[in-house]
C-alpha cells in the first residue's frame, strides 16, 4: 500500500505531498496520523526553510474518505471526540510550524482540504479550484478547521460560507484571503516558484521569527505586544543573520543565505 503523505526534500525545502489521487487525497485516519507526524518533525528541523503542502493527481484535497465517513456511523460521542481531537492537533500541526508553509492547490479544496488551505501561510492556486466548507450539506459542521479558518478569513465570510456549505471558485477564495494568488493551470508551478524563490530570500532566520510575529502579535494586549516585539526586533538586530543583512544592504551586496 502506498504512503498516504510522501515527504521529499529539495535542499531546505520540504515538499509534503498528499498521496491518494484515486480519492481526490481525502483525509483518513492514516493520512491524518501521518501529516501530523511529518510536521511535528518539520517543527524540529532548523535545516527547513520552507515547506510546500501539495496534492497528487487532480485535486488538491476532497475531504474526508467516505469510508472514514461511513466508520463513524457505528461510533459513540466519546469515540467521535476523539477523532475530532486527532483532527484538530493534525491542522496545529501544520499551524505551528516555524518555517512558512506554502500551499499549492488544484482542483478540489473542500472541508478539511479548505482546512489544510487555511494553515498554510501562503496558497498559490489554479484557477479552476474550488473550494467550499460543504460539511453542512452532510448535516455535520466545520468544528475542527473553525479556528484555523476563522484567524484566515474572519467571522463575516465563516458566517456566510458554513451555514451554506457552498462551493466557491479560486477568485472568490482570494478575495476572503483564503488564497494568496491564483495563477492559470499551466502557470501554477511558476508561480509556486516565484512565491517560494521570495521566501527563501528572507533570512532564515527572520522568515520564521516574521511568520511567529504575524501568529502571536494579535492575540496579545497593547502592553504585551510593545513589550514582546521591541524583544524580538533587538534579538533580530543583535543575531549573526541580522548583522549579516543590515552590512549586505549598506554595502550593496547579496546577503550570505542567498
Amino acid at each position: 500500500m502506498a504512503d498516504p503523505v510522501i515527504l521529499d526534500r529539495r535542499e531546505a525545502v520540504a515538499l509534503v505531498r498528499l498521496n491518494r489521487p484515486d480519492v481526490r487525497n481525502a483525509l483518513d485516519p492514516a493520512a491524518i496520523a501521518a501529516l501530523s507526524e511529518i510536521f511535528l518533525a518539520l517543527a524540529e528541523d532548523d535545516a527547513v526553510r520552507a515547506v510546500v503542502l501539495s496534492g497528487e493527481g487532480k485535486a488538491f484535497c476532497g475531504g474526508a474518505d467516505i469510508a472514514y465517513m461511513r466508520a463513524s456511523l457505528d461510533w459513540g460521542q466519546d469515540e467521535n471526540e476523539r477523532d475530532a481531537l486527532r483532527l484538530s492537533d493534525m491542522f496545529a500541526a501544520i499551524d505551528a510550524t516555524p518555517a512558512p508553509v506554502i500551499g499549492r492547490v488544484q482542483g478540489a479544496c473542500l472541508g478539511g482540504g479548505a482546512g489544510l488551505a487555511a494553515v498554510c501561510d501562503i496558497v498559490v492556486a489554479a484557477s479552476d479550484a474550488t473550494f467550499g466548507f460543504t460539511e453542512a450539506k452532510l448535516g455535520i459542521v466545520p468544528a475542527a478547521i473553525s479556528p484555523f479558518v476563522l484567524r484566515k478569513i474572519g467571522q463575516t465570510h465563516a458566517r456566510a460560507l458554513f451555514p451554506s456549505a457552498e462551493r466557491f471558485d479560486a477568485q472568490r477564495a482570494l478575495r476572503i484571503g483564503l488564497v494568496h494568488e491564483v495563477a492559470p493551470v499551466h502557470e501554477l508551478d511558476a508561480a509556486l516558484e516565484r512565491t517560494l524563490s521570495e521566501v527563501l530570500s528572507s533570512g532564515p532566520r527572520a522568515a520564521r521569527a516574521a511568520k511567529q510575529i504575524a501568529r502571536t502579535v494579535g492575540s496579545l494586549d497593547p502592553s504585551e505586544a510593545r513589550a514582546w516585539t521591541a524583544k524580538v526586533i533587538a534579538e533580530r538586530r543583535a543575531s549573526e543573520e541580522g548583522q549579516e543583512g543590515l552590512r549586505a544592504f549598506l554595502e550593496k551586496r547579496a546577503p550570505t543565505w542567498r
